[in-house]
């Protein structure tokens, strides 16, 4: 299990309220057999009909990890593709106005943190990234604070999904492998287990 903290890395602005899911990534996108090539794919058709001109395609955001989006990001259809074309992209966190309840669901799944801030801080940090893309952004889930040049505001985050960023526990996976032993435990005194 991995517990997060503290998110620092460069910063991408993706503007607009009501980017849905399958702006993020495409429905013809989701036969995949695994998330692996989806990060490629990640706003699709959108990069398309801007010509290279779409912050994803940028030279000035490449290698950014934190996505700062404006209001209702990720509405639409739940699809759990989408944070996870963002992650393959390298996005490792989220700063935006508001987000889709299940998406935010989707990406705490996948350990990518999605904070809220006022309208007038995210679009703030999304000037200042635009006039100045090599701008570092922190993220502080224990102080809940968001932090670029001079700059630190509040951030928002339910209590729970925060606590378990913080304690490792968004990690599914990762908290059976760590109790294995008593999962073992418990499976020999089942009845309904033994065979013989």
């Amino acid at each position: 299990m991995s517990d997060i903290h503290f998110l620092t890395g460069a910063g991408i602005p993706l503007t607009g309220n009501d980017i849905d899911t399958d702006r993020i990534i495409p429905a013809r996108f989701l036969r995949c057999v695994t998330f692996d090539s989806l990060g490629q794919q990640v706003f699709a058709d959108d990069r398309q009909q801007t010509g290279g001109q779409h912050p994803f395609d940028l030279p000035q955001f490449q290698g950014a990890t934190v996505l700062v989006v404006n209001g209702n990001f990720g509405c639409g259809s739940s699809r759990e593709h989408a944070p996870q074309a963002l992650s393959k992209w390298g996005i490792k966190a989220v700063v935006g106005e508001s987000f889709a309840e299940i998406f935010f669901g989707n990406c705490l799944a996948i350990g990518i943190p999605c904070v809220t801030a006022s309208a007038e801080v995210v679009q703030q940090l999304q000037s200042q990234l635009n006039q100045h893309p090599e701008t570092t952004v922190q993220i502080d889930l224990n102080q809940m604070t968001l932090t670029w040049a001079e700059e630190s505001h509040a951030i928002q985050m339910g209590e729970g999904p925060r606590q378990m960023l913080v304690s490792g526990t968004w990690d599914a996976c990762g908290q059976l492998l760590a109790q294995v032993e008593q999962i073992q435990i418990t499976t020999e005194r089942l009845p309904y287990l033994a065979w013989n």
